[in-house]
């Protein structure tokens, strides 16, 4: 069985400060550190505006900290298609994999957010129609890492011998992680993915998407093993040394008015013992690569709780 993988997610929301450049040196202390605790890879969300919120743009900021690391990976879980246009995606996912030496982890989706893609008048039309332009955009993506000159002609998007150099640094291209667990994209996401991302699901709702992946694999003449296997085993992460320490934790982020039982459907709360006990299961259904959040960020106490006490001794 392969060797467990980490990565931590950093959304725009676990980073509160208003002015941005103290939220970049928060994200940064933040990304350093997981660096330095021997974490896969670490992954920002791709949105560009919630209320009144301060968001850094995903893909410059992943610039930014391609120069101020040499080792983590870097994604985006996960850009949506509908902000950019997918040949001029490819040369800066190329140009970043290059800046970066190799570390890129190219996250992608239909979109989900409504307002947003308004907004900005990238307008958002039925899941049918963003997941064909997914596909398509894949197909761009692909040529352009791929060949020398790329061309193509579809219903949305088209190329004339376009150049991509330089190329990305990994071969044949960065590994592509295509998120969402609806029947549609799972199609997409067994042509072009080398790594899929459900979300959060229940063990059992998780063992359904893997088959319905297994079936459009087969329909797709794809081997099924060659998509790495992953899972967000909760919605968000609570360790602690012991059952004291876990109390307060739970305390500190449960809203008051819910139930506990409703506070841990979504949430893993529990010592570093249960912590574990929770991946090994995932482990046994051939889980490789597993994405967590942390509710206490920018605190970094949480990554090195899980890192010595879990992480760790999984592998």
């Amino acid at each position: 069985m392969a060797k467990p993988k980490f990565g931590v997610f950093l959304p725009f929301y676990a980073f509160p400060e208003k002015e941005p450049a103290k939220k970049f040196e928060q994200l940064k202390n933040v990304v350093l550190e997981c660096e330095r605790l021997g974490y896969d890879s670490v992954w920002l969300d791709d949105h560009l505006m919630f209320k009144e919120w301060a968001i850094l743009e995903s893909w410059t900021t992943l610039s930014a900290l391609a120069a101020l690391t040499s080792k983590i990976r870097l994604g985006t879980m996960v850009t949506s298609i509908a902000h950019h246009n997918p040949a001029l995606l490819a040369k800066a996912a190329a140009s970043l994999d290059v800046i970066s030496n190799g570390r890129l982890e190219f996250g992608v989706g239909a979109g989900c957010q409504t307002g947003e893609h308004v907004a900005y008048g990238f307008g958002f039309p039925a899941i049918s129609v963003r997941v064909e332009r997914l596909s398509e955009a894949l197909e761009v993506l692909t040529r352009l890492w791929t060949q020398q000159k790329a061309s193509f002609n579809g219903k949305y998007y088209a190329l004339k011998e376009a150049v991509c150099e330089p190329k990305p640094l990994q071969k044949p291209h960065p590994p592509i992680t295509v998120g969402g667990s609806g029947n549609q994209t799972l199609k997409v996401t067994a042509k072009y993915a080398d790594r899929f991302d459900f979300g959060y699901l229940p063990m059992e709702q998780h063992k359904q998407k893997l088959e319905t992946l297994k079936k459009c694999c087969k329909a797709s003449n794809r081997d099924f093993e060659t998509i790495e296997k992953t899972c967000w085993p909760a919605g968000q992460i609570l360790v602690a040394q012991n059952q004291k320490d876990l109390d307060a934790k739970i305390s500190k982020f449960k809203p008051a008015a819910t139930p506990i039982d409703e506070f841990k459907k979504d949430t893993l709360a529990g010592t570093s013992d249960e912590c574990r006990r929770r991946f090994e299961e995932y482990r046994k259904i051939g889980v490789s690569y597993f994405m967590l959040f942390f509710p206490d960020l920018p605190s970094t106490d949480g990554l090195g709780l899980f890192s010595e006490a879990v992480a760790k001794r999984l592998a």
